[in-house]
């Protein structure tokens, strides 16, 4: 009954190709799914295509939305995930996710954050949830900008974090060796470069990282 729902506005709203391109932020063909046919994907759909490990999907108005993906951006994710966990985990705060940790913001919308931290208060049952797509809404969502990610698609995440009640969002960019810090509630963001260091406020008090240590992670030679 929901996909039908999902089917018959997506195909009401996105009548060409070019439509569904447009409403998803201006990103590649390439990265859209064609089967099961836009519009009409579910949960289960994407369950059955990450867990084939050929691509990594989010769940968009009934679209299968390949993230975009690269070595250096895995490399900068998962840096900062260690660095998140080695701090919230002795202090028991939560819970630190990774690319691969889709959550449900709202019926129909699952997105996956390169790095997500949820606070325990935040869990139902405050307890690490069982099921593969749990409804969750993040006190962090950061996203590792890829070349294939536009400006319009981050517009819209960032949306969608904040609407689904979400605090703050990072997006790392790996060219620019810049974080800019988006906070729920604020027009503009905060944008720092590897000079600076980086402290999460509310949401992970605390917790400072050092972006020049963390951005040389991308210049390591043997």
């Amino acid at each position: 009954m929901a996909t039908a729902v999902v089917e018959s506005s997506v195909t009401a709203e996105t009548p060409t190709l070019q439509d569904l391109v447009d409403r998803l932020g201006g990103i590649p063909l390439s990265r859209i799914l064609a089967k099961p046919a836009p519009g009409s994907a579910n949960e289960a759909d994407l369950l059955q295509v990450n867990a084939s490990k050929r691509r990594l999907c989010e769940l968009v108005d009934g679209v299968l939305v390949e993230k975009a993906v690269g070595l250096r951006e895995s490399l900068l994710a998962l840096a900062l995930g260690a660095l998140l966990r080695d701090f919230v985990r002795p202090r028991k705060l939560g819970l630190v996710t990774g690319a691969d940790g889709t959550i449900r913001l709202f019926p129909g919308l699952v997105r996956a954050p390169d790095v997500a931290f949820t606070s325990w208060g935040r869990v139902p049952g405050r307890c690490v949830p069982v099921e593969p797509v749990p409804q969750l809404a993040p006190d962090l969502a950061v996203e590792v900008l890829s070349p294939s990610n536009t400006k319009a698609e981050m517009v819209r995440k960032r949306r969608e974090y904040f609407e689904a009640g979400v605090e703050v969002v990072w997006l790392i960019d790996p060219e620019e060796r810049t974080v800019a810090v988006y906070e729920r509630g604020q027009d503009q963001p905060r944008v720092l470069d590897q000079s600076q260091t980086l402290a999460c406020g509310n949401a992970l008090t605390g917790f400072h990282l050092v972006l020049a240590d963390f951005f040389a992670e991308l210049d390591e030679r043997a």
